[in-house]
């Protein structure tokens, strides 16, 4: 019998994760936690073969590679397996770079939860092939520093003008930037090339 431990804010979330898993004959979920702040505490105390956690959200995802880390350290027997949400190429890759042993998307078939804590339970590993091709075929940011400061002000909502006042540079400066910016992302327009950026990471 394979022990998980679910990590989930959200009481339905998590109960339908619960409802997926103890389906299965060869799976029990020993216990739940409402976030990462006890998820370690929750590990401890029940010492499960593999972790849960859907890490949706800014906050919640820099809390689960951090709760990944600590577990790793103080439960070297205990298996991870992010779910992961609307997580950038860069969250991705750091991810991927911590060598968590599970990452799947929240949008994968359902049997991709189950079989993904069984190959974890055994020792290997399960990223989901969606997720390890966005992280491995975004490259880096094109974009020098100050080229995503302008296009940073920019999709705040700053005009040409404004941003050339706070950068202390020229207006015709800041449209060069954008300029810039639109050739090497390949955009249309600066709204098209906000799109680009924040879609691969940069923004």
């Amino acid at each position: 019998m394979i022990r998980v431990l679910l990590v989930e804010e959200t009481d339905l979330v998590r109960g339908a994760l619960a409802a997926l898993l103890t389906r299965e004959e060869d799976i029990e979920v020993v216990a739940a936690a409402p976030g990462c702040g006890q998820a370690v505490t929750r590990a401890m105390a029940y010492r499960p073969d593999v972790v849960v956690i859907d890490c949706d959200g800014d906050a919640v995802e820099e809390g689960a590679l951090g709760t990944s880390q600590e577990l790793s350290e103080r439960l070297p027997e205990c298996r991870i397996l992010l779910v992961a949400g609307t997580a950038t190429p860069e969250y991705l890759r750091r991810a991927l770079a911590q060598r968590v042993t599970g990452l799947i998307g929240r949008n994968s078939p359902s049997d991709f939860l189950t079989e993904g804590v069984r190959k974890v339970a055994a020792g290997e590993r399960f990223i989901d092939p969606e997720l390890a091709l966005l992280a491995l075929s975004s490259a880096g940011s094109p974009l020098t520093p100050r080229e995503l400061e302008v296009l940073r002000l920019t999709a705040e909502g700053s005009p040409t003008r404004e941003i050339a006042a706070r950068l202390s540079l020229s207006v015709g400066t800041v449209r060069n930037h954008l300029n810039a910016v639109s050739r090497k992302t390949g955009a249309r327009n600066r709204i098209d090339a906000i799109r680009i950026a924040r879609q691969s990471g940069w923004l």
